[in-house]
């Protein structure tokens, strides 16, 4: 949940279909997930805030949207998926393609630190 009462939601968008991943690949780091600590991918990423008071389309809570758009590690983030493990993710955040202001972005820091 937001900082201020709305929905919080965390999209990763893959730039290549699943099925371009290279089996072996995406098995080897679901053993090392298994036994070490997560490996990385990076992405690039836009937030999209929504308030009812200032957008008539946005429903009756405010709305957060942060996508990661995926560049690389597609094999890692399969492996973790299918086997429900951690993944860290580098996340470069473009503030002029977002569709927050600057205040919605400076809060994100402090909402992804919540359980």
């Amino acid at each position: 949940m937001a900082d201020d009462g709305g929905l919080f939601y965390e999209f990763v968008v893959p730039m290549v279909p699943p099925r371009r991943n290279d089996r072996s690949t995406v098995e080897d780091y679901q053993d090392r997930l298994s036994v070490s600590a997560a490996p990385t991918a990076v992405a690039v990423s836009i937030l999209d805030v929504r308030h009812p008071e200032l957008d008539e389309d946005a429903g009756p809570d405010p709305f957060w949207g942060l996508t990661h758009f995926l560049l690389d590690g597609h094999n890692k983030m399969e492996a973790a998926a299918t086997t429900n493990r951690p993944l860290q993710l580098l996340s470069l955040m473009s503030i002029n393609a977002s569709l927050a202001n600057p205040e919605h972005i400076a809060r994100l820091p402090d909402i992804l630190r919540r359980p």
